[in-house]
């Protein structure tokens, strides 16, 4: 079975690379991490030019109208390069809730603002680092109003908007996801002090906020998670794009850095982390290309498929990014090298949806569950 992406999808990643490198993007996200900017706002004006923030929306609401496959391969670039601007949140998350469980009022609405960049979204899962994303949650929604707090927020500080998952006070645990205007009374934000500045997260606190509900549907833990699961393929590639980075640096450090006469990657030592650093980019790029398959053509593998690619490509960014630090020795811990701000993404987007044992005991459960998944 061929999982490979079609020319147009591997064409477009290319063109990515190159201008995410013409773009300096590790520059602009040392400025962010200077303080001197909320996020590479330049980066994210062209992206939107571009037309990446609408590359999957239908030609009705300003997309492109191209497959999901190139949304990876975006994502995959957007990694290796460690964009910092607000692209995850407001493309894979927000802007994909809406399309998929928004009204038809509500995408005329919200779609186009997202789609041209104009418009920034937050998607507000967690209540907690440690919490699940799939509930259930604390948040509650009376009425139209809603109280609680859920952190961390990616990019929640600065995006216009929140889609909130929260339950409506009913026994039966079933959510819903919510509109929420962040700039309206009842809603105050504190910008949390992360390990990685360059990606903003807030604590988002609502206290008799308005709150519109995202189409029509309660949502069971199953519902939620399938929502997760399409928003995490990207992410995976994300991910992965992180840890080929890692790996990229790493082997051309050891075929430059010289001691005792050799290169260092001449060395046992360093030849065996490279390799430890190759199988599991390899691995978690299996994976993600696997998802991305379900994500196109058999949505019944897609949470598990989804669950794997985010382990597998969130252990291997880890990994690498800590990896790439050791091949570097002293000069890796430095603040003028570029491998720490690899690990500082590292540790946070692996918190993004959740902790991975929820994903590992989803994984497990599944694998009960339909031993088909196994056989085929």
């Amino acid at each position: 079975m061929n999982f490979d992406f079609s020319e147009e999808a591997l064409a477009i990643g290319e063109e990515a690379k190159r201008t995410l490198v013409r773009q300096d993007s590790l520059r602009g996200s040392r400025r962010v991490l200077d303080g001197l900017c909320p996020y590479d706002e330049p980066l994210w004006r062209l992206v939107a030019e571009l037309g990446w923030t609408a590359v999957s929306l239908p030609e009705a609401y300003g997309g492109s109208d191209l497959s999901e496959e190139v949304l990876c391969m975006l994502a995959y670039e957007l990694g290796r390069a460690n964009a910092a601007i607000p692209f995850s949140s407001s493309v894979y998350f927000a802007t994909m809730a809406i399309k998929i469980h928004g009204s038809v009022e509500q995408k005329q609405r919200l779609l186009p603002a997202l789609g041209a960049g104009k418009a920034i979204g937050a998607f507000a899962l967690a209540e907690g680092f440690e919490a699940t994303c799939t509930g259930p949650f604390s948040v509650k929604v009376k009425g139209d109003l809603m109280s609680g707090t859920k952190w961390p927020v990616t990019d929640g500080t600065y995006a216009e908007f929140a889609i909130v998952a929260a339950t409506d006070g009913s026994d039966d645990g079933i959510c819903g996801l919510y509109l929420v205007d962040l700039n309206a009374p009842g809603v105050d934000r504190q910008r949390l002090v992360t390990l990685d500045p360059t990606r903003d997260h807030a604590r988002i606190r609502f206290d008799g906020a308005h709150a519109e509900r995202l189409g029509s549907v309660r949502m069971s833990a199953e519902d939620m998670r399938a929502l997760i699961a399409r928003a995490g393929v990207p992410l995976a590639f994300e991910l992965l794009g992180g840890a080929q980075a890692c790996l990229d640096m790493a082997v051309e450090y050891a075929k430059q850095r010289y001691a005792f006469g050799r290169p260092i990657g001449s060395f046992q030592a360093i030849k065996h982390k490279l390799a430890d650093m190759y199988i599991a980019v390899e691995l978690a790029r299996s994976n993600a290309y696997f998802a991305a398959w379900a994500l196109a053509g058999d949505p019944s593998k897609l949470t598990i498929a989804a669950a794997s690619a985010q382990v597998c490509a969130s252990t291997a960014f880890q990994l690498c990014a800590k990896e790439n630090i050791q091949v570097h020795g002293g000069f890796g811990v430095t603040w003028e090298a570029d491998c720490h701000l690899y690990l500082r993404r590292a540790k946070m987007l692996a918190a993004l949806i959740g902790p991975s044992s929820d994903w590992k005991e989803h994984i497990v459960s599944e694998l009960v569950r339909r031993p088909d998944l196994i056989t085929g």
